[in-house]
């Protein structure tokens, strides 16, 4: 028996996580979209994850690019997450009147946030509607007395 995605998505919602931007920079074209599904797979060698949905923008440029940013939004930054989740088009320029920054790579970090990772995709995994990369950390930086952005249910919630 196989589980509905409606049920899935429902029960999923009672997974507190917290808001991070992946971002991408491909031969002049930025873009990055809000994920939940970052994670830390290793300290030696440092490595993290990220889940793409196949169809999307970021997965398209960051397939190619072969590396990526990712922002951990503070918890000021509810806007930006709605912005780069999905309430500006695809094609639109979601970085438009934002502050960013770069590391190692062009990969555009989100002025504001409080970590920042420079990856280099080291391996990719197709796995039903998604892509799940795997990524070595080039760099990594992260600013103190910032608390992050976090959602669940369905909403956007402060550790205060």
């Amino acid at each position: 028996m196989t589980i509905l995605s409606e049920e899935l998505r429902k029960a999923m919602r009672n997974w507190a996580t917290g808001i991070a931007i992946v971002t991408v920079e491909h031969e002049g074209v930025q873009h990055g979209m809000t994920v939940s599904s970052f994670t830390s797979i290793s300290m030696e060698p440092a490595l993290v994850s990220i889940s793409l949905y196949k169809t999307s923008r970021t997965h398209e440029l960051l397939s190619t690019a072969g590396q990526f940013g990712v922002t951990i939004l503070a918890e000021s930054q509810e806007e930006i997450s709605n912005r780069f989740a999905g309430r500006i088009a695809d094609t639109e320029n979601r970085f438009e009147n934002l502050e960013t920054e770069t590391l190692l790579s062009n990969a555009p970090f989100i002025s504001g946030g409080i970590s920042f990772f420079d990856c280099r995709v080291t391996q990719s995994i197709s796995l039903g509607t998604n892509t799940l990369f795997i990524a070595e950390v080039q760099d990594a930086r992260s600013l103190d007395g910032k608390n992050p952005l976090l959602y669940f249910d369905q909403k956007y919630h402060s550790l205060g």
